[in-house]
């Protein structure tokens, strides 16, 4: 098997200071089972960090972990160089942490325009409805339409489209393409890599193995909770372990 690829990124970020999001020496599960353990991952700010792995591996897990929707049993969670382990997941959002869940992250019974206002900053609904336009034109057709009757790849795009405007500086992707059409998969991939051109830090974790390493800067496999390789996407590609653990994706 080929050895473990060591290509740590260091602490400071592509443009210098502390990582976006540092996560160090995790262990966590629900009750006494313990799904992560000592899980170690950073990513810089305005770079993409792909973690990928088998089902049950632990991947929605440590994204619960990094958003503050489920405490660590052991080990750190850091913003921008600040230790955010307990704290809640609204205060994490305040500091600009967006997470994207598995499944549609919106408030069905409100409008496609109602939805982008609660999330826009105050006075900024006008920008929000202009960027979903922009971003994805049947969202500027549907702004008076309930989110709840919208196909579930218009509802991702209202998804996604709240986290642009919210501005984050970290966001999480978990699974956003699940249930999909690919050609709705391609244009969420291709807003994904909008928003890291705005210099945000994404980590994702999806079922597009090869496309999500195809826009990251660095790849992590996690395996039965802990992580077996941590390096380049191509590195990791050419790899054994993609084959071993990754080959049908």
């Amino acid at each position: 098997m080929t050895n473990i690829v060591e290509q740590r990124v260091g602490d400071s970020g592509v443009e210098g200071g502390p990582a976006a999001l540092n996560i160090i020496d995790l262990t966590a599960g629900y009750g006494r089972t313990t799904v992560l353990r000592g899980v170690s991952l950073r990513v810089p700010r305005g770079t993409v960090a792909a973690l990928v792995g088998p089902n049950a591996a632990g991947k929605t897990t440590l994204m619960r972990v990094a958003s503050g929707l489920l405490p660590p049993m052991s080990g750190s969670v850091q913003m921008a160089g600040r230790d955010v382990t307990r704290e809640a997941p609204h205060r994490r959002a305040r500091s600009g942490l967006s997470l994207i869940p598995e499944g549609r992250a919106v408030y069905k019974s409100l409008t496609v325009r109602e939805n982008l206002l609660m999330q826009a900053p105050r006075g900024g609904v006008d920008l929000a409805i202009e960027a979903a336009s922009s971003s994805f034109p049947v969202l500027g057709k549907r702004l008076h339409q309930k989110a709840g009757t919208l196909s579930g790849g218009e509802q991702q795009m209202l998804a996604l489209t709240a986290a642009y405007v919210r501005n984050p500086s970290l966001i999480l992707v978990d699974e956003v393409s699940l249930g999909l059409a690919p050609i709705i998969v391609d244009r969420i991939f291709d807003f994904l890599l909008e928003l890291a051109s705005r210099g945000a830090a994404l980590l994702i974790v999806d079922q597009y193995v090869t496309k999500a390493l195809g826009m990251a800067d660095h790849a992590y496999v996690l395996r039965r909770g802990s992580i077996v390789f941590d390096g380049a996407p191509n590195a990791l590609l050419e790899s054994d372990l993609f084959e071993q653990y990754l080959g049908t994706a």
